[in-house]
């Protein structure tokens, strides 16, 4: 049997072996080892087995890019447990109050500068699951909206920087991280926006979904826009000092982290059982994805011993598919896998597959990696798996799931509206790290 072959019988192994449920981390380095071996023998397998993990934690490898993701992980543990989402949504309750469907908009508001500190889609909507969800409910709001709202919003973690997912991107795409922190912020900023027309749109639609608050005093706002004093100094480092070119990513996560810890301690809102647990969470946080992350460097090193990448190149090549449909096809792909991976998985086990035919009809890496980040963005609130919904419906056990994802379907407009800008106006990406001069 050819390598090609191989190769292909791989990817549906592999995907089989996902639908049985079998640990993602497990599957991925499972078929990568057993295709190594069918290609070159056990001995060659178990090499491969031994020397990812060492040369992912050596210097020499990808040991100090990596550093970068239970950094992030630590800094937004420790923002949650310092009460810094509390205060924000308070503070965009405040600042959106006096229009219909402000609390909505208030969420939306929060959850996107809260992701600019923690990174992580699932543990942003979890936070805000708890804050702001009975809050809405509380004023009348429709139970599916207001949860669909918030497993939206909370997937805007991945896309505004610092993000996770960007950092992973970076490490399996080969491309620069400062980079993908630029290019990722305007589109971020813009998918946050359609997610405000949208519960504007849909309040005067059914205002009955969306009661109207009373506004509050100018004085009120003015001081709530102030105390979001904390979450600006931690933006500031962990992402405007990437841009002015003061920190590398690993620094910045460091520094910023650091800066959490002091400002929950002088701010008398983190104690010291608060940062073991945020330690805590950091290293459960940090152990599995790194785990994914091994799995998949084998899986990859196996998909690119059988050449599948470029015989993809090549069968598209041949078959005269214009660029437009090549996007078009990708797009499916991901929001296929989006249905049933989450989206560490997806990156890991697409990137080393798909951006090489990207590369081939002209996209950038840094455009690609912005790209695929939305696509996970409609992944994880897609039925029938939608991890943001799945954490939302466990801590509202009264909100049916099917109410949930009803409730994610016009922000899912806003996403596909998000993609449909970025393959017609590139640049909505590459500009910002061009007028940097990254």
């Amino acid at each position: 049997m050819s390598s090609l072959a191989i190769g292909l019988l791989g990817v549906l192994a592999l995907l089989v072996v996902l639908f049985l449920r079998v640990p993602i981390a497990v599957a991925l380095a499972l078929t990568g080892m057993l295709g190594y071996a069918a290609i070159d023998g056990w001995k060659t397998a178990l090499d491969v087995m031994g020397a990812v993990p060492f040369e992912l934690a050596s210097v020499r490898g990808n040991a100090y890019a990596l550093s970068v993701v239970p950094l992030f992980i630590l800094m937004g543990a420790v923002a949650s447990r310092a009460r810094m989402s509390r205060e924000l949504y308070d503070a965009a309750n405040a600042i959106f109050s006096g229009f219909r469907g402000a609390l909505t908009n208030a969420t939306i508001g929060a959850c996107a500068a809260f992701g600019s500190i923690c990174g992580s889609s699932i543990a942003t909507a979890a936070t805000f699951s708890k804050v702001a969800i009975p809050e809405m409910r509380r004023h009348g709001y429709d139970a599916g909206l207001s949860a669909g709202a918030v497993a939206a919003a909370g997937t805007l973690a991945i896309l505004i920087p610092p993000s996770v997912l960007l950092a992973i991107y970076s490490i399996a795409a080969e491309q620069s991280l400062p980079k993908l922190f630029a290019a990722s912020l305007i589109p971020g900023i813009v998918l946050a926006a359609l997610y405000v027309v949208i519960v504007v749109v849909i309040a005067r639609l059914r205002p009955d979904w969306t009661p109207y608050v009373a506004p509050m005093p100018l004085r009120e706002r003015l001081r709530a826009a102030a105390s979001m004093w904390k979450l600006g100094i931690l933006f500031f480092l962990a992402v405007v000092g990437i841009y002015l070119g003061w920190f590398s990513p690993t620094e910045a996560a460091s520094v910023a982290a650091f800066a959490a810890i002091v400002i929950g301690f002088a701010t008398r809102a983190l104690t010291l059982p608060d940062l073991l647990d945020a330690f805590l969470e950091t290293v459960y946080s940090t152990a599995m994805l790194f785990f994914i992350v091994i799995g998949a460097f084998i899986f990859a090193r196996f998909i690119v011993l059988t050449r599948v990448p470029n015989e993809i190149v090549r069968l598209v090549g041949e078959l005269g598919m214009t660029p437009i449909a090549i996007v078009v096809a990708v797009i499916a792909l991901y929001f296929l896998l989006g249905t049933f991976l989450e989206e560490v998985s997806t990156i890991l086990i697409t990137v080393p597959v798909v951006f090489p035919l990207m590369q081939s009809i002209g996209y950038d890496g840094i455009w690609f990696g912005v790209f695929v980040t939305v696509m996970c963005t409609i992944g994880l609130i897609s039925p029938p798996v939608g991890l943001t919904v799945f954490v939302i419906q466990a801590q509202n056990p009264d909100i049916p799931a099917t109410r949930i994802y009803l409730g994610t379907l016009p922000f899912l407009a806003a996403d596909f509206v998000l993609v449909a800008l970025l393959i017609a106006f590139p640049a909505l990406a590459l500009w910002l790290p061009a007028a940097l001069k990254m």
